[in-house]
């Protein structure tokens, strides 16, 4: 379990270094893709970057994101299989990644970031009009779908095909 937590934190903090990357380096509107469809609208693409090397910067971090959640994936399997995991044992891995992963989303990000610290309207303030009013950033029907029928559907199938590893 102690791992189990650990690459919980690691899965956080590279999915933080990856949001930080693309709003502060790389500021590429094709990179807010899961933003709400009203902040994409008014989103004006950044031509010229924060400081000279910020892309480069920002991309180096982007990869580096990448590599820490597939490293976080592939030690869950091969710990689990190395342990020999039942399908409840990976179902319960897993699970507790992607939940600790969504409310960290859902709270840290969409709340606090957005809603109370204002931190993508720093870097973009032309979605502050859009923004105001609202009392919870982003689409809570679909952050709740994932939360509560996607994460756990694509946990159970991820514990099936692991479990029949062994």
């Amino acid at each position: 379990m102690l791992l189990t937590i650990f690459l919980t934190i690691v899965f956080c903090v590279a999915i933080t270094n990856m949001m930080f990357a693309a709003v502060v380096f790389i500021q590429d509107k094709k990179l807010f893709s899961s933003a709400p469809k009203e902040f994409q609208k008014v989103i004006v693409p950044r031509e010229k970057e924060l400081f000279y090397g910020a892309k480069a910067i920002g991309w180096a971090l982007l990869v580096f994101s990448f590599i820490l959640i597939f490293g976080v994936g592939v030690i869950s399997v091969w710990d689990g299989v190395r342990s020999e995991y039942s399908f409840w044992q990976f179902f319960v891995r897993f699970i507790v990644i992607f939940t600790v992963y969504k409310l960290y989303d859902m709270i840290c990000f969409d709340y606090f970031l957005l809603m109370k610290f204002h931190f993508f309207q720093f870097y973009f303030p032309e979605i502050e009009d859009v923004a105001q009013g609202r009392i919870y950033g982003y689409n809570l029907k679909s952050q709740l779908i994932k939360l509560l029928i996607i994460f756990p559907a694509a946990s159970a199938l991820a514990a099936w095909i692991c479990s029949g590893l062994r």
